[in-house]
């Protein structure tokens, strides 16, 4: 198993990474009490607005018994406006935190930060990048719904182009759950980069691209829907491009299989409507609960080489 000293990006986790991640989650859900953290402290440092992640990571160290130092707008309520480097920054906070949660506009800035930093770094989003704790908590809630992933077809919608959570998805797919079946469903403007999809080439990964989404609502077990991310357009001409004519409800649950699961990372927009919430293969609100006890997960294995 890889010894994780920080966690950045998907490619750094093997399998047996995951099983532990898994173990220790569901472990956490029952008793967290043999790995409690007393007297540490996490810092959560936010350069991009977040509800779910950073509550989530402050929920888990807190229910760890550590403690939650926190900058949700790091942006502009930290000496970064003042024109401080990311990596000077984390070399100070490194100093006030045994482990620090990032978020930040830039891909590979978790990375980045990792490089220079004595505590443990979490990305917890970078820009268009990867958002690998996401990755991980979807994987387990998928698991524990269907009780294995590989074999399963899965779904992603919307805005596959600047989506990092599908991204980080992709990318634990390819290495772990060779028989999957991806569908990508989009707008023509939001389309899964080509990265992504070259990688999953080499991996031997099955996939398509979909327009008829009727069709591809009906062949997948597990759908991930993604809202339009606005915040990544530079151009708002092609943002309205890109508005997203895919959605989840009355009209077309119909479609899914009896078992399927409706997943996404919310926030949503119109891409899912409250009338369906009800509905019990909606899984978002289940979905976005697991992040606390994986999270617990991370930050246990990080703070606690033994485990």
């Amino acid at each position: 198993m890889n010894k994780l000293k920080h966690i950045y990006e998907s490619q750094q986790f093997d399998q047996a990474n995951l099983e532990k991640i898994f173990t220790l989650a569901d472990q956490m859900r029952v008793d967290p009490t043999p790995y409690r953290t007393p007297g540490k402290i996490l810092a959560t440092i936010f350069y991009e607005p977040s509800t779910r992640t950073r509550l989530s990571f402050e929920s888990a160290m807190l229910r760890l018994g550590g403690s939650v130092i926190s900058t949700e707008n790091a942006g502009e309520f930290s000496s970064v406006s003042k024109g401080e480097t990311l990596e000077d920054s984390i070399k100070v906070i490194s100093k006030y935190a045994d482990i620090i949660a990032l978020r930040h506009s830039e891909i590979g800035a978790a990375k980045q930060a990792a490089a220079v930093s004595p505590v443990p770094i979490i990305n917890a989003g970078d820009g268009a990048g990867q958002h690998p704790s996401q990755a991980i908590l979807d994987l387990y809630t998928i698991q524990r719904k269907f009780g294995e992933i590989d074999g399963l077809t899965i779904c992603m919608v919307g805005d596959l182009r600047y989506g990092r959570t599908v991204r980080s998805l992709c990318y634990f797919i390819g290495r772990f759950y060779k028989k999957v079946k991806l569908v990508f469903v989009s707008p023509k403007i939001c389309r899964m980069a080509w990265d992504i999809k070259e990688y999953l080439d080499e991996m031997g990964i099955a996939w398509q691209e979909e327009t008829d989404y009727v069709k591809a609502l009906k062949m997948s077990d597990c759908i991930y829907m993604t809202r339009v991310q606005k915040e990544r357009f530079l151009d708002m001409a092609r943002f309205e491009q890109a508005t997203n004519d895919f959605c989840i409800d009355n009209s077309t649950i119909v479609h899914l299989k009896e078992n399927a699961v409706v997943m996404h990372p919310l926030p949503r927009l119109e891409e899912i409507n409250p009338e369906v919430d009800e509905d019990p293969r909606m899984l978002y609100f289940e979905q976005a609960g697991n992040g606390v006890w994986v999270r617990m997960a991370l930050i246990a294995i990080l703070l606690n080489p033994d485990i």
